[in-house]
Formats: structure tokens, C-alpha cells, sequence
């Protein structure tokens, strides 16, 4: 790679890809004479070199170099290596004007040139209030690299502190050293300079408080007695009246100012975050989040202004400043950082819909213990038809998608009939009944009592999955059986032909992939999970049900009692059919999907397997209890059925407890309790207590 000609004259001793430049290069370089984009470049190697320990390599910079090793009398210094760098570049500075003076220039005309009050005001937050424009703005930071061709500050400072660990060092800076350098370069016109950027960057801020506060995202869902006050109205003008204060010059009078406008951003806080109780009740939007998120974090921003602006101590108040922008900066860049917040919000929101679910999953009595049994032959009745519809839509010859697709709407047909019959499906329990036991981990960080209830919910819930295995496996076997025999004693021969019985057999065998697609599948239940919580979500937060009950036309074609009918209907089971749906969609198009691209694989449900090698046996008779094959099919079902309850409810009781933010001390103090009940009563995991 070629070096522009200035840039090699400039760095003649290190290459491009290496970021440890030596101070001989960084002094001969500085020169405030340079072009704009020279200088820049400088101070991105400047920051740079403070990172990057280097060896000594010239005799007139040894000393600045490497610090100098401390004497026996003295203790190692603690600061990290930028830190100390930086101070003996300052030394350096005051001792050699020859090499310090061009530097001090040359910051001098940076900070003195550079749009100030965009890096006071706009830097690290969103310049748009959507979530999805932030993504997008987010990938754009990404890929698009930046330039120090700029007069913003604020590009600037992201170019130069680009490291999420330079807030650490800034933060390790001792007041002597920075107050000496800013010495070296702010001048009194400087310096007021600097003041108006920070009084002007505290009324950009407070308006953009304003405006996102009388927002209809956030005013219609803020507190009314809180907005009564009106915080966001006096912010605005109390920073107006702040900028009148100092250019007046009444000290005692400012300090008044700044004392009323931080109880006005406490004010504004607290009114921010009183949209949380509306999202609980009402639903949550990750745009209406982010927009709080943005107030609160202004809100930070403005206490810190107005703590540098009349701090008797500067530097330290500057530091601390500096930090924050630092960090602010790296959030802006950091996806990790966008999608935390929302994550765990809409994790909690999809966990606490799934729960009203989950609650009817989990048997704790005898009598409700063979309700569900009862309840699983009734589903497995009606999943024995469709294993058999599974095989007349493989016996038409689609293409792969349409077969997957048909194969699906099967599924789904399948799988909403049994929700509407209130029949059960065992292996949707997983993904439904781990929300509702995370809602039973209230108090496990402060009370044994309540980990050893949550065992017992965890006891409850292993019975249930039992019983909704075997009661699916009892209704679906008979079905098919029946249905293959009476293919046989009416038409004189079965409904699937003996290919397709072997293929049967081969497929879902132990000895092949079936634990694996079998995993996959549970990934897909938990995936059906995740979009019945989401789209119960998205029907409360835009209030459909009230929309079905009350909106002229609606009324007027049901009528209004039955208007009210289908909202209730629809509120209470919007959840199960999105579940359903998505599942059985789920089931049929994504093995197509994933064969367009190539991708082996295949969905492994244990009770549509069991239908299926339940067909095979109707077809080849009695004779297949000889072969291994038609027992490793067998011995393959309670596999398929582990690995589809356990991943299911393992990646749904993740996001249930990151909603419920139980730390890994607590979750390891549950599995200990597990592990002292199963040892203790392992029959408890099995069968209903007897009542006392």
C-alpha cells in the first residue's frame, strides 16, 4: 500500500498498519500550520500513541517515552499507561518549548476552530426518535468509515476516541495534569468560547427534552398529574433564563438558576419513566422505550453541563465529562447496547403474555392431572388424522415449497382445531409453561421459601409434560391404526405403501439425525412461543380489542352485544392462534426453505413421528415387531420427545429469567434445590401427590 507523499514525509518511521507511532515522529509532525485534515490526523496519532506502549527509540524522547522506573522510596504508579503517557508528554511540553509550543498551538486551533456545542449536545444519541431509523443509522456508523476532514467536534472526538477502554485511562487522569495542559492550551477567549458552547448546548438539550416530552408517543402516556407540572415547558425556559443569568453575572443568583433546573430535570425524569407503567398495562413499543431512553439519558447530559459550567473545580468536573462522552459515543456505535434495553423489556412482555397461557399447561392435583391426560388423547385423535392428511399431501407431488406450505397449513389447521376444542398439544407446553414458572421467581434472591415453591412448579410442570406426551402418543397410535385397518377391510390395501412405510422407518430411526432435527424443532416451538407473545403484544398495545368492540362499523355489522363477544373472544385467544398458526407454518415451510439453500433439514415432532412409524406398522403387519429397524424408531421416540420439551423450555426459560433479571448466584442456588428434590422424591417428578 502507498503513502500519500505529506503522509510519508510526516511518518517516516512506522507503516500504516502499525498503530504505535514513537513521540520522535508525533513532535516533528505537529504543526499548527498544517491543513485542517493534517492536524486532525495528528491528534488521532496523538491518542494513539497514548494507547500503545512503545519502546524508547531516541535519545531526546527516552524520557518521554518510557517513564522513568520509581525508586525504592517511592510506590510503582497505579495510573494506566495513557495516563502516565500523557503526563510526561505535558512535561515534556513545559520543559522543551521548542517541541511544546507547536502542539500547544495546534490544539489551541483545534478546539478553537471545531463546532463545540454538537459534542456537547448531540454526541452519542440518535438523531432521529424511531428505533428502526437508529438501526439503520447504527449500520451506516458501521460500514461507512469516518473522515477528519470536519468542523464538528463531535466527528472529531469519535474518530479520535474510538476505544470503548479510553474512558478508563480519561477517568485515571489526575486534576494536575490536565489543569497544567489546559494551561499550555486554552486562552481566555478560548475559554469563553468554550462557556457559551456549554450554555448553548444546555438549551439545545433542555429543547429537545421539550420536544420529545410533548411528543403524543410519550404525553399520552406520562402521568397526568405528573405532566400537570409541566416539567418539560419550564425546562426550556429555565435554560433560557440561565444564559440571561450569566451573561447578567449574578453568582448567587446562577447557583439559584442551576439548583431549580436540576429539581426540573429530576421532575422530567420521573415523568420519562412513568411511561414504564403504561407499557406494562398497555403492551410495550421499542420506539416509545427508546424515545424515554433518549429523555433520560439528556437529562444526564444537561446535570453534567451544568456541573462543568459553575464548578469550582473544573478539571475534575471536564474529566468526568469527557467520560461520559466517551462512553456515550461507544453506546452510539455499540449494538449490543441498542438492543439490551428493549430485549429485555419485550422479553418480559412476551414472558408475562405466554404466562396467562402457560398457567393452563401446568397440572398441580390429581383431578387435574388426568384432565390433562384426557385432554392430550384429544389432541393426539386429532394429530393422527393429520399425520395421514401429511401423507395424501406427500402422495400429490408438489414442488418442495408448495409441499411445505400445504404440509404447514395442515399443521396449523390441525393445531388451531385442537386450541379451539381446548385440547392440548404437549409439545406446546415447553415454550408456554417457562414464562409462567419464571413469574414464580419473585423473591428466590431473598427467600429460600420461594426457591423451594419454584421446585414445586418445576415438579408440576415435568408431571404435566408426562402426561401430555403419553395422552397425545394414546390418541394418535389408535387413529392411525384404526384408519390403516380400515383401509385394509375396505379398499384391500393400506393407505401408505410399503416405500413409503421403509422410508418411515429409515428416517426417524435412533441410529440417523433424528436427536438433531429433533433440537430443531424445539427451536421452532420456542420460536411459535416468541411470535404468540410478540403479536399478543402488538394486539394490546394498538388496542384491537377495543377497537372490535366499539368501532362504528364493527358495531354496526355484529351488532353491539356481539361486538363485545368477539373482543373477549379475540383478547383471549389471539395468543393460542398466533401460537398455532406460526408453529404448524413453521413445521412445513422452514425444511423447504432450508432444502432451497441447501441446508439438511428436517423437523423431528414427536407425536406426528409417533403417527407416522404407527402408519408403517399398519402397513407392513405384525411382521415389522421383528425387525431392529421398527425398534429403533420406538426407541427414537422418547428421544424426539426429550430434546423437543427440553430446548423449548430451556431458550423460553432463558428469556423468561433475563426478564426477571435473576442473576447466575440464584439460578445456581435453584439448580442445587433441584437437585435436593430429586434425590429426596424422585417419584414427584412422575405422578400427582395423593391428597391429604
Amino acid at each position: 500500500m502507498m503513502w500519500p507523499g505529506w503522509l510519508r514525509r510526516r511518518w517516516p518511521l512506522r507503516k500504516a498498519h502499525d498503530a504505535n507511532w514513537d513521540l520522535t515522529a508525533l513532535l516533528n509532525a505537529a504543526d499548527p500550520n498544517a491543513p485542517q485534515p493534517e492536524q486532525h490526523l495528528w491528534l488521532v496519532r496523538l491518542v494513539q500513541w497514548l494507547r500503545s506502549p512503545a519502546p524508547a527509540r531516541h535519545a531526546l524522547t527516552a524520557a518521554a517515552e518510557s517513564p522513568p522506573a520509581p525508586s525504592l522510596d517511592t510506590a510503582p504508579d497505579p495510573s494506566p499507561w495513557p495516563a502516565r503517557r500523557l503526563r510526561h508528554l505535558v512535561q515534556l511540553i513545559e520543559r522543551q518549548p521548542t517541541h511544546g509550543q507547536p502542539i500547544a498551538a495546534l490544539l489551541h486551533q483545534v478546539l478553537g476552530r471545531t463546532e463545540v456545542v454538537t459534542l456537547l449536545a448531540e454526541h452519542g444519541f440518535a438523531p432521529r426518535t424511531g428505533f428502526a431509523s437508529e438501526v439503520a443509522d447504527r449500520l451506516r456508523l458501521a460500514l461507512v468509515p469516518r473522515t477528519p476532514q470536519t468542523d464538528e467536534l463531535g466527528e472529531l472526538f469519535a474518530l479520535v476516541f474510538r476505544e470503548a477502554h479510553d474512558a478508563d485511562w480519561i477517568a485515571a487522569l489526575d486534576d494536575d495534569t490536565l489543569q497544567r495542559l489546559a494551561l499550555q492550551v486554552f486562552t481566555p477567549g478560548l475559554a469563553e468560547r468554550w462557556r457559551q458552547a456549554v450554555l448553548d448546548a444546555i438549551e439545545l438539550l433542555a429543547s429537545q427534552v421539550r420536544a420529545a416530552g410533548l411528543s403524543p408517543q410519550l404525553r399520552l402516556r406520562i402521568d397526568p398529574a405528573l405532566l400537570a407540572q409541566r416539567p418539560f415547558h419550564a425546562l426550556a425556559h429555565g435554560a433560557q433564563r440561565l444564559a440571561e443569568l450569566v451573561e447578567a453575572g449574578g453568582v448567587d443568583t446562577l447557583l439559584q438558576q442551576v439548583q431549580y433546573l436540576r429539581a426540573l430535570l429530576d421532575r422530567c425524569g420521573q415523568a420519562a419513566d412513568s411511561v414504564h407503567e403504561h407499557l406494562e398495562a398497555y403492551g410495550v413499543s421499542v420506539d416509545v422505550v427508546f424515545q424515554v431512553d433518549q429523555v433520560r439519558a439528556r437529562c444526564v447530559r444537561i446535570e453534567a453541563l451544568l456541573t462543568v459550567l459553575v464548578s469550582p473545580q473544573p478539571a475534575a468536573d471536564w474529566r468526568w465529562l469527557a467520560v461520559q462522552l466517551v462512553r456515550a459515543g461507544h453506546a452510539r456505535r455499540s449494538w449490543r447496547a441498542l438492543f439490551a434495553r428493549q430485549y429485555s423489556l419485550l422479553a418480559r412482555k412476551v414472558a408475562e403474555r405466554s404466562a396467562e397461557t402457560g398457567e393452563h399447561y401446568i397440572t398441580r392435583t390429581r383431578p387435574e392431572y388426568r384432565d390433562m391426560l384426557a385432554r392430550a388423547a384429544g389432541g393426539g385423535l386429532v394429530i393422527g388424522a393429520t399425520t395421514l392428511f401429511k401423507f395424501a399431501i406427500a402422495a400429490l407431488g408438489f414442488t418442495a415449497f408448495w409441499g411445505g406450505f400445504w404440509a404447514g397449513v395442515n399443521y396449523a389447521g390441525s393445531f388451531v382445531a385442537i386450541h379451539l376444542l381446548h385440547w392440548t398439544v404437549a409439545t406446546k407446553q415447553p415454550a408456554m409453561t417457562a414464562p409462567a414458572m419464571a413469574a414464580k421467581l419473585r423473591g428466590v434472591d431473598a427467600s429460600d421459601t420461594a426457591v423451594e415453591e419454584f421446585v414445586d412448579e418445576v415438579t408440576h410442570l415435568i408431571r404435566s409434560q408426562i402426561a401430555g406426551i403419553a395422552g397425545n402418543l394414546i390418541g394418535v397410535v389408535p387413529v392411525v391404526l384404526a384408519a390403516q385397518g380400515l383401509a385394509w377391510w375396505l379398499l384391500g390395501q393400506p393407505l401408505i405403501s410399503e416405500k413409503e412405510a421403509h422410508h418411515v422407518l429409515h428416517s426417524l430411526s435412533l441410529l440417523g439425525a433424528t436427536p438433531l432435527y429433533a433440537a430443531f424443532t424445539g427451536v421452532l416451538l420456542f420460536a411459535s412461543s416468541l411470535i404468540a407473545g410478540w403479536v399478543e403484544n402488538s394486539f394490546v398495545w394498538h388496542r384491537l380489542d377495543s377497537a372490535i368492540a366499539w368501532h362504528p362499523r364493527t358495531r354496526a355489522w355484529l351488532g353491539p352485544a356481539r361486538a363485545q363477544h368477539w373482543a373477549l373472544w379475540w383478547r383471549a385467544n389471539i395468543s393460542g392462534l398466533a401460537a398455532n398458526v406460526s408453529l404448524g407454518l413453521l413445521l412445513g415451510l422452514v425444511p423447504a426453505v432450508a432444502a432451497f439453500f441447501g441446508l439438511p433439514l428436517e423437523v423431528r415432532h414427536v407425536t406426528l413421528a409417533t403417527g407416522q412409524i404407527a402408519a408403517a406398522l399398519g402397513t407392513l403387519g405384525p411382521a415389522l415387531w421383528h425387525e431392529p429397524a421398527f425398534w429403533w424408531c420406538v426407541a427414537a421416540i422418547p428421544v424426539t420427545g426429550a430434546f423437543n420439551l427440553l430446548v423449548s423450555f430451556a431458550l423460553a426459560l432463558r428469556v423468561a429469567l433475563r426478564s426477571r433479571g435473576v442473576t447466575v448466584r440464584d439460578r445456581s442456588r435453584i439448580a442445587r434445590a433441584l437437585g435436593r428434590r430429586l434425590w429426596a422424591a424422585p417419584m414427584s417428578f412422575l405422578a400427582p401427590p395423593r391428597p391429604r
